[in-house]
């Protein structure tokens, strides 16, 4: 973890370094973000990331989503994004469990052209098996707009976690 202080000294180069990786595979968000330092608070750093993927052109938002792994996937992920998931349970998922999260993977890619995202820090397998289910019967827009919601919650999730006052 690094003090809020420390990050507010970092140049430029040594910020994005060690905050580059907090948007999925985007470094792009913290280049934005880092333009708003110093930060008066942990707060305002995540508001700042926040703002930077809000402010993104859609085709930017849209790669930045496109950046996420699916949940319970096999494809190599983020660090990070590893971690969440198997804070979730989704790496010891039963085998029938396995084939429902790849089928409502397949499901909502076909559906809306993007990976399932939902900040699963502090969900069981359960709740996110129901957000699934319950999220196929949206239109695009609100999958995008809900998507970029949660991008920004993920993002928050991590920043709080290597960042302290």
């Amino acid at each position: 973890m690094i003090r809020l202080a420390e990050v507010n000294a970092l140049e430029a180069p040594a910020f994005i370094a060690r905050c580059g990786d907090v948007a999925e595979h985007s470094p792009w968000v913290a280049e934005r973000a880092e333009r708003q330092r110093p930060f008066a608070s942990v707060d305002a750093m995540v508001a700042a990331f926040q703002a930077a993927i809000r402010d993104a052109s859609e085709a930017e938002q849209l790669r930045l989503i496109q950046a996420h792994p699916d949940l319970a996937g096999r494809a190599r992920m983020a660090e990070e994004s590893r971690k969440e998931q198997a804070g979730a349970g989704l790496d010891r998922l039963s085998a029938d469990e396995f084939v429902r999260f790849t089928d409502l993977n397949s499901r909502y890619r076909e559906r809306f052209g993007i990976p399932f995202i939902l900040a699963v820090k502090g969900a069981t397998r359960h709740q996110i098996l129901d957000s699934f289910a319950g999220r196929l019967g949206n239109d695009r827009d609100t999958e995008l707009a809900t998507a970029l919601d949660q991008v920004c919650r993920i993002v928050g999730f991590r920043l709080a976690e290597r960042v302290a006052p």
